[in-house]
């Protein structure tokens, strides 16, 4: 079986013979989750739609009204999966959603250029790429790239995309001694068929099933944004290529345009307003974790000098603003051996931090159940029990809980 759309990339809709239709599921992230979709695997005589393969993704687009949302490869055929059935023995339309398309085509192929010459200016070896959503990245066989290196690999590559270098396929059998001669990371073991040789002219000839451009200029321009660490002494090199540097720079303009507005500065002095006013958060954080502290004390201090307490305490507090050191501050301020605390910060009704201070069996006793009921995290020992809270809309519920165990508890002791 030969796929149409590999050689001729330009090709971007055509009539196939439908071969074959049966049900199956499909595993997307659909909103950040894992989900599964049921649908049908259908197989075409021919394909115009390339199968994910190589470090590049698959194709989507069209038969005839039918989204296809994947294409994967099952030895020599393709398999497209589709939401709806489609009746055998029928000629479909099938149509290749060409933006997409035409930007792998670009990413694709300025790997090849990239990999190309990051060999022979430097001798680094691509070890492995991923085509991302965003950005793709090259792994590249050296432990580092210097900032003058990439600079001069990027300029490099966009002068043979300025020089118009032509970008040609050939088809060769795998007992071809030109095989030889290229650059390759080996076939698959279910490889059936020609062996296919994308050749940029005068830079590289490399194996490879993939979409590409058939002249570097329409590639545009490529990007380097920078390197990563990698694995086991190994660079990760991002870029962009394309319209994908078009779209980069357009969001990154608009971003400097907010920024001008939030800062009420130019962009060449938004590094340092932005470093002044971490400085200036991080003053009012340590002066405003000062006056918390303080009011902890204050706080503790005020229950107990107040001469209307019983002989068993009950000390119930919440405020939106505070933290767990907070609440324990309070907490160690108070004689909890006679003083049951339950200590709340956060929205009224969202979530937040909670304390059950008191003598040991009673917390112990009381904890999970205020836990429960605060739909919460958490957990306790030594008559303590914190947590987090999913929601403090029960708050109330729980003080008055607290005030009925203590009532309780106080009259079977007289």
């Amino acid at each position: 079986m030969k796929f149409s759309g590999f050689v001729g990339n330009g090709i971007r809709k055509k009539w196939l013979n439908f071969v074959s239709c049966c049900p199956a599921e499909l595993k997307q992230e659909i909103n950040g989750k894992k989900e599964t979709v049921k649908g049908f695997n259908v197989k075409l005589q021919d394909t115009i739609l390339f199968p994910e393969g190589g470090g590049q993704p698959d194709d989507h687009g069209l038969i005839g009204d039918i989204p296809v949302l994947r294409v994967t490869r099952l030895g020599p055929e393709a398999v497209h999966f589709v939401c709806s059935s489609l009746q055998e023995g029928q000629q479909v339309h099938v149509k290749v959603d060409w933006e997409r398309r035409f930007d792998h085509m670009q990413q694709h192929s300025g790997q090849h250029l990239i990999t190309a010459l990051a060999d022979t200016m430097f001798g680094y070896k691509t070890t492995s790429w991923e085509l991302g959503r965003q950005r793709s990245t090259i792994e590249l066989d050296t432990p580092c790239v210097k900032p003058n290196q990439l600079q001069a690999l990027e300029e490099a590559v966009n002068e043979k995309i300025r020089s118009q270098t032509p970008v040609t396929v050939q088809l060769l059998s795998i007992d071809d001694p030109a095989v030889e001669k290229v650059r390759s990371r080996g076939l698959p073991e279910d490889h059936a068929g020609p062996i296919r040789i994308i050749d940029i002219e005068g830079v590289d000839a490399n194996m490879c099933c993939g979409t590409h451009v058939s002249n570097l200029s329409h590639l545009q321009v490529i990007k380097l944004l920078g390197t990563e660490k990698g694995k086991k002494n190994k660079t990760n090199l991002l870029f962009l290529a394309g319209n994908r540097v078009l779209k980069y720079t357009e969001k990154s303009f608009n971003t400097e345009r907010s920024l001008v507005s939030l800062l009420k500065t130019g962009p060449d002095d938004h590094v340092e307003a932005v470093d002044k006013l971490q400085k200036s958060v991080k003053l009012l954080q340590k002066t405003n974790l000062n006056i918390l502290r303080d009011m902890a004390v204050l706080i503790a201090q005020n229950f107990k000098n107040n001469p209307q307490r019983g002989n068993f305490f009950m000390f119930f507090l919440h405020r939106k603003e505070g933290d767990n050191e907070f609440m324990n501050i309070i907490a160690n301020e108070i004689n909890t051996e006679e003083t049951l605390v339950f200590l709340t910060v956060g929205e009224e009704k969202g979530p937040g931090l909670f304390l059950l201070a008191g003598p040991s069996g009673p917390v112990a006793e009381l904890g999970p159940r205020v836990l429960e009921m605060l739909q919460g995290k958490g957990a306790g020992k030594n008559g303590r029990f914190q947590g987090k809270a999913n929601s403090l809309s029960r708050r109330e519920e729980v003080e008055a809980f607290l005030q009925q165990h203590c009532t309780h508890h106080t009259s079977e002791e007289e």
